[in-house]
């Protein structure tokens, strides 16, 4: 699992004009998973399944 930021770097992750998250492979918006646990947020693709963590 890769950070959102290496993920838009890489290519495997494109914003909107909205800002919102979608998959390159997909064309999918990203769903949210909070872990109140853990820092931060794991942000996932429903229809590939690849997940990315966002910090902050």
């Amino acid at each position: 699992m890769q950070s959102v930021r290496k993920g838009l770097r890489a290519g495997d992750l494109e914003k909107d004009t909205y800002e919102r998250l979608t998959c390159s492979a997909c064309d999918e918006e990203l769903e949210t998973r909070n872990d109140p646990d853990e820092v931060g947020k794991l942000r996932a693709c429903p229809e590939c399944g690849r997940e990315w963590k966002e910090v902050g």
